[in-house]
């Protein structure tokens, strides 16, 4: 997937520049916009000053993914709030890890940081060459990720980025400074179109104030609120917030419906990973404005974004904001 923003060396100051004045607003989590403009038409992709994640105004930036522990442990979360885009992932035993996605805006910190898995590689390969920073990963998994159309962000090749929190305990106390992240990464790729459109809210849909979403051992419940014009986030039962900037209250939630398999790979304990396939195609449930909307969700390659379509074949545009994609297994 290309960019359309010219070479490396042309785009490279200008991608420092940026990370640098979001890490200066990092405190008030203000982004780094451009001027608004007229929300697009369903069906369309996100017009030049607009981000192909969220639709909302923003200036061209690289891509940053973080891994994120998600146990009780971990939480409450730093940094989510800020996030164009976050993707929940099933682990070993059932439990869930979160794909928090950046490029509009860097918080100061985010974490707690965890380990990258194989499901990761083909869900980012979408993504261009975003940087990808984790805690680390099992031995047998590092060349694949050496390989992928990625940039890899450690503790071993970026120490300045990953500080330790003296309030928390280890493994959950790693945290990742994201400007320098991407300062360790200076060739990470701008955004670009993933396959997401945004615009008005298709005609149908069902009045939904609350959808539930069990995985084995993880629970999360999406409950709208009309206050916020946006989902607010449970998980196993509580209210997920972030240190940083309060709820969670992401604005589109996708429970795409994957298949999740066992994968080659397995932690230390002997538990075998999950692979969760996100290329293919099946159905989904488009969370957005208080209604829910039955939708289908398609994925030729690796290589290609992800589009949406209500039953009927049409694009289905999400509300703009910050997007959460569930992968719920079928």
């Amino acid at each position: 997937m290309t960019n359309g923003h010219g070479t490396n060396a042309t785009r490279r100051p200008g991608r420092i520049l940026t990370a640098l004045l979001c890490a200066l607003t990092a405190a008030g989590l203000h982004g780094c916009a451009g001027t608004a403009a007229p929300d697009p038409p369903p069906g369309t992709t996100a017009p030049a000053g607009r981000s192909p994640f969220t639709g909302l105004p923003a200036a061209p930036a690289p891509v940053l993914a973080v891994k994120i522990d998600n146990v009780a442990a971990a939480r409450p979360h730093t940094g989510l709030g800020a996030a164009d885009l976050v993707y929940v992932e099933q682990v070993e035993g059932g439990a869930t890890r979160l794909l928090a996605v950046y490029s509009s805006r860097l918080p100061e910190r985010v974490g707690p940081v965890r380990s990258a898995r194989e499901s990761d590689i083909a869900l980012l390969a979408a993504f261009g060459r975003p940087a990808l920073a984790y805690s680390g990963a099992q031995s047998a998994l590092n060349p694949l990720l050496r390989a992928a159309p990625l940039h890899p962000v450690t503790e071993s090749t970026a120490p300045a980025a990953f500080p330790r929190s003296p309030d928390r305990t280890a493994p959950h106390n790693l945290y990742l400074r994201p400007a320098r992240a991407l300062a360790a990464a200076p060739d990470a790729g701008d955004a670009g179109d993933i396959g997401f459109r945004f615009g008005a809210a298709p005609p149908g849909g069902t009045p939904a104030t609350t959808s539930t979403v069990r995985y084995p051992a993880a629970r999360y419940a999406f409950t709208w609120s009309a206050p916020d014009r946006a989902w607010r986030v449970a998980m196993d039962g509580r209210e997920a917030r972030a240190t940083d900037t309060g709820p969670l209250t992401p604005e589109t939630v996708v429970v795409q419906r994957v298949t999740v398999r066992p994968s080659d790979f397995h932690d230390r304990t002997g538990a075998v990973s999950p692979y969760t396939e996100t290329v293919g195609e099946g159905t989904a449930l488009v969370l957005r404005d208080g209604r829910a909307h039955e939708a289908r969700w398609s994925r030729p390659s690796a290589a290609s974004g992800t589009s949406f379509t209500t039953p009927d074949g049409a694009p289905l545009a999400f509300a703009p904001g910050q997007v959460w994609i569930v992968l719920a297994p079928r």
